[in-house]
């Protein structure tokens, strides 16, 4: 080998080898890191185009009703499991008809563009309230749901359509637990 032919583009190289790096730490910046689902800026970013696109999609907000319970007497890696079933849960509703995120904690979003190509919200409801198998004990979930279609909205944004299903979530709750409002 030639090493003049070759220290030229080592450079390059190494250039080559930090985008390649760089691009999968933005990638994985963008999932969480537990539930694989889109991070809250990565799927805002998503959402927004295809709101653009979908002047018909549907909003759904999630928030697992006494999580800290299921911390609190099972442990934290039986919180991790519930978490993850429920992103399961909430990716398979959504198929390839929308995004799936987890807010942060124990808050999860989907943007939806044709919901009647979901199973409907009462089938999310019941998936998202089975229990989970976990180290050979049945966890119980409960979790309120709200959600809103944005041709409802006089202006149909993700600020609103999050809004508007944010009220709805509270509405669930407020009507007892395992809900869904919208």
């Amino acid at each position: 080998m030639d090493l003049q032919a070759i220290v030229p583009a080592l450079p390059a190289l190494g250039w080559a080898v930090h985008g390649g790096l760089l691009s999968r730490r933005l990638a994985s910046a963008r999932r969480d890191p537990l539930t694989g689902l889109h991070t809250r800026t990565g799927w805002t970013t998503r959402a927004q185009r295809l709101i653009a696109r979908s002047p018909h999609a549907l909003a759904v907000l999630i928030d697992l009703d006494d999580f800290k319970a299921v911390n609190d007497t099972y442990g934290h890696s039986a919180g991790d499991a519930v978490l993850t079933a429920t992103a399961a849960r909430l990716t398979t509703w959504c198929d390839r008809h929308g995004i799936a995120v987890r807010l942060g904690g124990d808050e999860f979003a989907a943007l939806v563009t044709d919901p009647a190509e979901t199973a409907g919200l009462p089938a999310l409801r019941s998936a998202l309230q089975r229990p989970v198998l976990y180290a050979g004990r049945l966890l119980p979930v409960s979790a309120s749901v709200g959600a809103c279609h944005l041709a409802d909205l006089p202006a149909p944004t993700l600020t609103n359509a999050l809004s508007a299903a944010d009220a709805a979530m509270y509405a669930a709750k407020g009507h007892g637990r395992r809900n869904t409002q919208r």
